[in-house]
């Protein structure tokens, strides 16, 4: 071997775990649970709005599908294998719960419940799209970058110190 490739090897066996590797998913989830994951650019995942299309369509993260609750455990079979990554957000936490319970009682195996749900989100500046988000007029922070990156990483932090 040459001198490189006895040093990477070397290096190796000191720091095993040099790479990082993004947020593995939890029962319940934060939204910056989940935006860390989509910032890692996980293909992965899939996040069902179990609200009804008409709230979903004023407005939702970007990326989530509309499964009504109603719905839910049926497009979701039809759609999605029983160990896709699932994200799951309601009109409240209470409807968020109710629709993870349904999914794993359906035998979904990977279904996080994402805490605060669409509010929680736009928050911490997550994307969303829909008819309203189009005509919202940004916060007064919206473009206060400094600030919203330390808020995120103040938040992961809090996050990382949970057991």
């Amino acid at each position: 071997m040459s001198k490189v490739e006895d040093a990477i090897e070397k290096a190796k066996e000191i720091l095993p775990n040099v790479t990082p590797t993004p947020p593995g998913l939890k029962a319940e989830s934060s939204v910056h649970d989940l935006k860390s994951r989509l910032e890692w650019g996980e293909p992965g995942l899939t996040i069902i709005d179990v609200r009804d299309r008409e709230i979903f369509n004023s407005g939702h993260i970007m990326g989530a599908i509309c499964f009504p609750m109603n719905e839910v455990v049926e497009l979701t079979k039809s759609n999605y294998e029983a160990n896709r990554d699932i994200y799951v957000y309601g009109a409240s936490d209470q409807e968020t719960s109710e629709a993870a319970k349904l999914l794993r009682q359906a035998g979904f195996k990977n279904i996080a419940e994402l805490k605060g749900g669409l509010e929680a989100w736009k928050e911490v500046a997550g994307s969303t799209e829909g008819i309203d988000e189009t005509r919202a007029e940004p916060g007064k922070n919206a473009y206060n970058v400094v600030d919203n990156v330390k808020n995120h990483f103040e938040r992961q932090e809090i996050d990382f110190e949970k057991p």
